[in-house]
């Protein structure tokens, strides 16, 4: 049974200089209890903890260390890179060789701009959608997370598409009414939005997997009609894959499923686990940027050489031979082996996964949408957290996060997380909780 006698001490500390301790709300474990333990350092598939505990990591810092941690390429080609300066504020050649990696493996990006994050990737791909087309209006999807901007906080109202209302203090409602919302995967609702406003809508945002639900896939045929819906009236399709982007295929789910967005909006992997966002696409679009073009956005260490380097050596890893079907191996063996002790020990619960994201949903209902992915036990899934962090796996503090899994974790790391999770389900079911 692990201890966090340090971790209890600092985080104590950490909330009297940090507001609820933490610099991101799911790091505090409020969704789970406890104490959220303090990472030291991070090796392959494994983190440790001020206590000295070790973990089989599924958050992977929520999805960019796709090639576990502390990689040695990438460590040794960002020392050498540290060495020649951490920034300069000034064009170099890795903001060149990093986007052309990208747009060969994205065709439909063309052109691309490097931000610091998904928040700052979506933002700007929404004022540019909105100059682009001179209208004002977007259409998101309930329980898609696009990034802390103001007007992209909202959430739905009642009945299947509805105005957005602020889903935070602070963002007022004249910004958010802007942003119309629909239940992801009813191309139906987002139909009714443009016969509603039309000539009004500037955009169509999307994670072409939603991961920030918990993992919900597409159902087939949904991509193709934003496509179509997009296109017919004249608004814009940005896939928003800062989670997808280099993780469900080397081409991200536009690849996958054969889709061809107007804009795309990257981040995590492409930043090999250094800050970075970017957003990219048609060149007659992204030529509206400045200096190009009228739509200003800048940052003073955008593209900056040390993410640039390690997302270059990530994607080099990437590109070699067998590397997705390394991780789709893992991956699915994964779920094959929560699915199977579920049924043995009679617990009601939906394994959800696109490629290496993966998600434990605790309801016996299939999980399509926001409103079903809420029916969840998030109670349930707190204790299974639990059950799984006393055993040295470090699963995603959330019903509503994704696993991920990594180059490095090992076929003996998959069985020893089985066996945690076999270990959990039947202390659940001891307890009398979760049964079919």
């Amino acid at each position: 049974m692990n201890k966090f006698e340090h971790s209890q001490k600092l985080f104590h500390e950490a909330q009297h200089y940090l507001p609820g301790g933490v610099d991101s709300p799911v790091r505090a474990f409020k969704a789970v209890g406890g104490t959220p333990p303090f990472i030291v350092r991070g090796q392959g598939s494994r983190i440790y903890d001020e206590d000295g505990n070790e973990f089989i990591d599924y958050v992977g810092s929520w999805g960019p260390l796709i090639l576990g941690h502390s990689r040695p390429r990438v460590v040794d080609a960002l020392k050498q890179a540290i060495e020649r300066g951490t920034s300069f504020g000034a064009p170099t050649q890795l903001e060149t060789t990093l986007a052309r990696k990208i747009c060969s493996a994205m065709p439909a990006i063309e052109m691309l701009r490097f931000v610091n994050s998904g928040t700052e990737a979506t933002m700007t791909a929404l004022r540019l959608a909105r100059a682009f087309t001179g209208r004002d209006k977007i259409i998101k999807f309930a329980g898609g997370y696009h990034g802390h901007a103001d007007g992209l906080l909202a959430k739905g109202g009642s009945g299947l598409a509805t105005l957005g209302i602020p889903d935070s203090p602070g963002v007022p409602l004249s910004y958010a009414q802007n942003t119309l919302v629909a239940p992801y995967n009813n191309a139906e609702a987002v139909e009714q939005l443009f016969q509603r406003y039309p000539g009004e809508i500037a955009a169509v945002i999307v994670e072409p997997v939603a991961a920030n639900m918990g993992v919900v896939s597409p159902q087939p045929g949904f991509l193709t009609s934003l496509r179509r819906l997009s296109s017919e009236f004249g608004a814009l399709l940005i896939f928003d894959e800062v989670i997808t982007g280099f993780r469900v295929a080397y081409g991200g789910a536009q690849a996958l499923y054969g889709i061809a967005p107007d804009l795309t909006c990257l981040g995590k992997i492409i930043g090999g686990g250094l800050p970075v966002g970017a957003y990219g696409g048609r060149r007659e679009i992204m030529e509206m940027m400045a200096p190009a073009g009228p739509v200003y956005q800048a940052g003073t260490l955008s593209g900056n050489p040390l993410a640039m380097t390690a997302g270059i050596e990530t994607l080099k890893v990437l590109s070699q031979p067998g590397v997705y079907h390394q991780l789709e191996k893992r991956a699915s063996s994964l779920a094959k082996g929560i699915a199977e002790a579920a049924s043995k020990a009679g617990i009601s619960l939906r394994v959800a996964r696109v490629a290496s994201l993966l998600t434990v949903f605790f309801t016996g209902q299939p999980v399509v949408d926001y409103e079903s992915a809420k029916q969840a036990e998030t109670t349930l899934f707190g204790r299974f957290f639990q059950q799984l962090l006393s055993q040295g796996i470090y699963w995603p503090p959330s019903q509503f996060e994704a696993a991920f899994i990594s180059l490095a974790h090992s076929d003996e790391d998959i069985q020893l997380t089985i066996r945690a999770i076999d270990k959990a389900l039947s202390f659940l079911k001891s307890k009398g909780l979760g049964h079919s």
